[in-house]
């Protein structure tokens, strides 16, 4: 694990004790520090019953904190730990500030931080697949993999690649990256924020947090993201700062796990980043070729019969969702679930590639009446039903693509779930097919 002697002595409080808050008390005990650690769930505190104090930082007196490491799914907008933390003058801050503080105290490395409201988890993964293949020592964390605090740390010349959502990055205030990354920012999450400026500016603050000598990498293709991008060129320089264009577009035939627009620019802005970290076209070209792709992000699971069935669990928003449909043609669209806005809002400019769609979940009707005039649809209702309507229409040249363009909570457990209930339906026409 990551430990630091620069919370030797110190006293924290950790708010949520799940895999990421877990790795955050063994690390802040083994580095000397003083822990306060609390969960709502009794089992979650039994594994530290007897070895800190486990009481509700609610209902303690914070005075002479260093900090209250929370969750990013803690929401510092209407939870009452952050006004409870502000009694005390105590920062609220997240695992991510932690190794930042950790930083000085480990061999000499680099940093790469990636944020965007869509395709981060590609884009971090493909960065790591990178740098591994080209046998740069690496890992990956943040909001991907195992908890950041959980990990050893890299020998001398490692790098660092860290997704970050916007959640992360709230409670984070001196990472300070020697690359940062900025896909794309489309409206999400604004349950948590005032605004979509506020969102955007959430976002904004990886670059912020960054010395003026480091690089920046931007996507193209939204107001928001050029906005930044346009700022930090004047506060930096072209020589520090760089909009990813669409190049390497000649070799994405090659890149099978990288498929459609919105991959394209994931892997540019991987490129960009790792261009920067000293690698060229003979160590990154062959990487990306071999990058496997993400569970649950146009993952090609079967192709049965000549049609191919792709689990997209992961376009939880319509944002997410388009080039997924904008990446294939004769498509069989499985949409529905809990709605995070209204409309089909990016999915509209995509609905010549759907040859018809099959709705589920809390918002499957509101879709179907959205689609009726435009493309066959079949109300499916649960997810296994939508792969056997889908499985009974489609023929040899189609594909069938589960992208539901909404969150998961209404039916499944997350959108892991949702994917594992996909392939195992498509299992199961592959086992009646044999």
């Amino acid at each position: 694990m990551i430990t630091s002697n620069a919370w030797s002595g110190r006293r924290y409080a950790v708010y949520g004790l799940a895999r990421s808050g877990r790795a955050t008390v063994e690390a802040l005990l083994a580095s000397g520090a003083e822990v306060l650690a609390w969960d709502d769930r009794a089992e979650a505190r039994e594994a530290f019953v007897g070895r800190t104090p486990v009481a509700d930082p609610l209902e303690a007196d914070l005075t002479r904190y260093a900090g209250v490491v929370v969750s990013p799914g803690v929401p510092l907008n209407t939870h009452p730990i952050k006004p409870h933390a502000d009694r005390f003058g105590v920062p609220v801050i997240g695992d991510i500030e932690l190794f930042a503080q950790a930083r000085p105290g480990l061999p000499p490395h680099k940093v790469v931080g990636i944020t965007g409201t869509n395709g981060k988890s590609t884009t971090t993964a493909l960065t790591h697949h990178i740098l591994k293949t080209a046998g740069v020592p690496t890992t990956m964390g943040g909001n991907i993999g195992l908890p950041i605090l959980e990990q050893d740390p890299l020998p001398e010349g490692g790098v660092y690649v860290l997704e970050l959502s916007s959640f992360q990055i709230d409670l984070t205030f001196t990472l300070d990256c020697e690359v940062a990354v900025l896909l794309n920012i489309t409206p999400d999450h604004l349950d948590r924020y005032a605004s979509f400026d506020d969102y955007a500016a959430a976002k904004a603050r990886l670059f912020e947090m960054q010395s003026d000598d480091r690089y920046a990498v931007f996507g193209c293709g939204d107001e928001e993201t050029e906005l930044i991008c346009a700022n930090e060129l004047y506060r930096r320089g072209h020589a520090r700062a760089e909009c990813a264009y669409r190049m390497y577009s000649t070799f994405q035939e090659e890149w099978h796990s990288l498929q459609g627009p919105h991959n394209l620019q994931n892997a540019v802005c991987a490129i960009t980043a790792v261009l920067e970290l000293g690698l060229g076209p003979k160590q990154f070209l062959p990487a990306t070729r071999t990058y496997p792709g993400l569970p649950h992000r146009m993952e090609r699971v079967a192709e049965i019969g000549g049609v191919a069935w792709i689990n997209d669990s992961k376009g939880t928003n319509a944002a997410a969702t388009a080039p997924a449909l904008a990446a294939f043609d004769n498509i069989h669209w499985i949409l529905g679930g809990l709605a995070k806005e209204p409309g089909l809002g990016e999915c509209e400019a995509e609905l010549g590639h759907v040859k018809a769609a099959y709705t589920i979940g809390k918002a499957g009707d509101d879709f179907a009446r959205l689609l009726e005039s435009r493309v066959p649809v079949t109300r499916s209702g649960k997810l296994e039903r939508a792969v056997s309507d889908a499985a009974a229409a489609a023929v040899p040249g189609d594909t069938v693509l589960l992208s539901p363009a909404c969150a998961s909570f209404d039916q499944f457990r997350d959108f892991e779930h949702r994917g594992e209930v996909f392939r195992a339906a498509v299992a199961k026409l592959q086992d009646a097919e044999a």
